[in-house]
């Protein structure tokens, strides 16, 4: 069973109190979660009694919970390398993170991130889009979002939702216009741990994560954070960008983080006449998907209509569907759908070692 907000096998983390097998079929479990008020427990209990249900010779599943003493969170929180604390489901409703990311700037990877996000939307497959580029945030400008965040009840921050339905958040949102961010890495590392734990994402499919170039701070906090997420590699055709978007997904490999595929941008440019430039150069995509072994989810061509829309706060996937970048775009977004479960995490198993050890402990009061 995975963890939908740690992205890790319940098992792995120790948060299997106890298991008790009665003779007539009966099995008790016992989950330590690392809150009284979890706000994914009953996603737990469902999804623990279903899985242990399906077991032959049982008859009648109850879940039990108790909460993780205080050393066993601090040992937690060392393990997964997050000092600052555990989260408090703010990704449990979220069913796959995506991190859109490429090795150097300049390549559209922020124009395919917003269109990506609206295409899944309006395909209805729900969508945010998270700004992680804190340096060079655009996303906002992008989906045509630009105010103040509030805050509800539960001291989580609202994501903003764009005209095309994506729930936004960003950096932009917390400074001036145009202001520019001067942040040192461990700055950096807060403010998106933040955005990942401290925002209602609530129910979505899929969240894309803008990523900055290269693979600094940002790329790195996000494997410690997000184990599970999934890398999609935005290229353009000409090899010097195909060799430094390889980077990128070489770093993803070193975190064993699964490369969903490619997308080659600015693929080429036809004239109003129908004459075909090739003005990037011809084929890095599909070189580079050959490499990584992974798909070529789209190839999308150089377009002034897409450039002028992003400007706009208006995607093209949703002004004009017919357009050759839209069908492009919404192409790859079928194809992140076809590669991506679509249920939650925590009601994905896990293969368990053959000679699994009996998990012990001290059988607490369970829920009928």
């Amino acid at each position: 069973m995975i963890d939908p907000e740690l992205r890790r096998s319940i098992v792995e983390l120790e948060m299997v109190r106890s298991i008790e097998i009665h003779p007539e079929g009966r099995v008790d479990v016992v989950v330590s979660l690392t809150t009284p008020g979890c706000p994914i427990r009953a996603q737990f209990e469902r999804a623990v009694a279903e899985n242990v249900g399906k077991l032959e010779g049982v008859t009648s599943v109850g879940v039990g919970f108790d909460v993780l003493s205080d050393s066993e969170k601090q040992g937690l929180q060392q393990k997964l390398g997050r000092p600052g604390g555990l989260p408090e489901g703010a990704l449990a409703q979220v069913k796959n993170v995506i991190c859109v990311a490429s090795g150097k700037g300049g390549v559209g990877k922020s124009t395919m991130t917003a269109n990506l996000a609206a295409a899944l939307t309006a395909e209805g497959h729900p969508a945010g889009a998270l700004d992680c580029d804190v340096y060079g945030y655009s996303i906002p400008r992008m989906l045509g979002v630009n105010s103040k965040p509030e805050v509800n009840g539960e001291r989580k921050i609202l994501p903003l939702e764009s005209p095309s339905g994506v729930k936004v958040m960003s950096i932009g949102f917390f400074v001036e216009e145009n202001s520019a961010v001067v942040w040192r890495g461990p700055m950096l590392h807060k403010a998106i741990q933040q955005f990942l734990e401290d925002v209602a994402w609530d129910e979505l499919e899929y969240l894309l994560l803008d990523l900055p170039p290269g693979t600094g701070d940002v790329s790195m906090t996000l494997a410690q954070l997000l184990p599970q997420a999934k890398f999609l590699v935005v290229t353009t055709p000409q090899p010097a960008a195909q060799s430094v978007a390889q980077r990128g997904a070489e770093m993803a490999k070193k975190f064993d983080l699964e490369i969903l595929g490619v997308i080659e941008n600015m693929s080429g440019f036809t004239t109003p006449g129908g004459e075909r430039f090739t003005i990037f150069g011809e084929g890095g995509g599909q070189l580079l998907s050959d490499e990584l072994d992974v798909p070529l989810l789209g190839k999308v061509p150089l377009s002034e209509p897409l450039r002028e829309h992003a400007d706009n706060g208006s995607p093209l996937v949703i002004d004009d569907p017919d357009a050759p970048a839209s069908q492009a775009i919404r192409q790859a977004a079928r194809g992140i759908v076809a590669a991506t479960p679509q249920e939650l995490p925590v009601l994905q198993s896990t293969p368990s070692p053959a000679e699994a050890p009996p998990v012990g402990g001290t059988p607490l009061p369970v829920v009928q």
